[in-house]
């Protein structure tokens, strides 16, 4: 039975820095336009290794420097996922390789690059993981907050 509220998961490759951003500043985003209640967000990894794990301590520090409430840990994605989330976004096009791979045959979920959503046209959103410092990450959580607010506008627009 469906509750009514629209599910988004955003994926990279170990959830500890791009999709965690994503997921933060996507539900602060909703949050901001009083439809939290309209959703269900949250994000995984294509792989494995950091399960269980908070983001990366610049993902942490890039969230809390913009007032972005995370409390989240890794998670792997899993083939149930494509069936209860409606949007499933990738970062890049390996995510987005890997996404279709695994998808079951007839599941519900519309794959989306992230980055489509940015009116800059930014459309990879770079893995800041083997940085020396921080800038992928702000990078990184700037996209973010501009996908967010495009893909709303496109769900809108595409809703009238």
């Amino acid at each position: 039975m469906s509750d009514g509220k629209k599910k988004a998961l955003f994926i990279c490759l170990g959830n500890i820095c791009r999709s965690p951003i994503a997921e933060g500043v996507f539900q602060k985003t909703v949050n901001d336009m009083g439809l939290g209640d309209k959703w269900e967000i949250d994000s995984a990894a294509i792989g494995g290794w950091h399960v269980g794990n908070p983001p990366d301590w610049r993902a942490q520090d890039t969230l809390k420097k913009h007032d972005v409430p995370y409390d989240n840990t890794a998670r792997q994605i899993t083939s149930e996922d494509f069936n209860h989330y409606d949007y499933i976004f990738g970062m890049d096009e390996a995510n987005m390789r890997d996404l279709k791979k695994r998808a079951p045959k007839g599941s519900k979920a519309k794959l989306l690059m992230f980055g489509d959503f940015d009116p800059k046209g930014d459309r990879i959103i770079r893995d800041p993981y083997y940085d020396s410092d921080s800038k992928g990450f702000e990078k990184c959580y700037e996209q973010s907050v501009r996908c967010a607010k495009g893909f709303l506008e496109h769900l809108e627009k595409e809703n009238k």
